[in-house]
């Protein structure tokens, strides 16, 4: 065993780091061309798909996105103009190529939005929900719930988090509506537009 050890060691000095980074695990994919689904955000160069809102730049929906590159868990894309990788943290159970294309869409979601009601285009916008808003417009304003926590879109509860410790939930009436956001009173805040 300590042989193992020490030889891992030696190894490990002389490989150059460009070649331990050239053996990642990557593979092709279709090259996606369209808008960003959703308002989304990016820590730096990076967009996961829990979509934190502490310290965090906005990408607002109907951005213009091209993916660039696919590896393991993540895809490349160039998001107005600028590089960001978008990281499959949460969502492990969704391939990579369904990944993409549940945040790069082909249709620009704007002329979607475009018809929505005035106080509706307004909430998505700012990232915030309204009382009687469709699953659609849920994910427009806030993104995709998790995969992990949320299996099944057509579940009465979306979970999501403002932070790594702020978890808030969506409820959704029978028709497919939302009802109301409970949780943390903070995400409560921040997100939901109670009448």
């Amino acid at each position: 065993m300590f042989q193992r050890l020490v030889l891992a060691a030696a190894f490990a000095a002389v490989v150059p780091v460009s070649v331990v980074h050239a053996q990642r695990p990557t593979f092709s994919g279709p090259a996606i061309s369209g808008y960003l689904c959703c308002n989304m955000r990016s820590y730096g160069n990076t967009v996961s798909d829990v979509n934190y809102d502490e310290a965090a730049q906005p990408l607002a929906i109907g951005t213009p996105v091209q993916v660039t590159g696919y590896e393991f868990r993540w895809f490349d894309a160039n998001v107005g103009g600028k590089a960001q990788r978008f990281k499959n943290d949460y969502s492990r159970d969704v391939p990579m190529t369904e990944f993409a294309r549940r945040y790069v869409v082909t249709e620009d979601p704007k002329i979607k939005l475009a018809g929505f009601e005035p106080a509706v285009r307004e909430a998505i916008v700012a990232g915030r929900l309204l009382p009687g808003m469709t699953r659609d417009q849920v994910a427009m304003a806030l993104g995709w719930p998790i995969a992990s926590e949320n299996p099944r879109l057509e579940a009465p509860v979306w979970r999501y988090w403002l932070s790594a410790f702020t978890e808030y939930q969506v409820l959704f009436d029978a028709q497919g509506k939302v009802r109301k956001v409970s949780g943390d009173s903070n995400a409560v805040e921040r997100v939901w537009n109670a009448p």
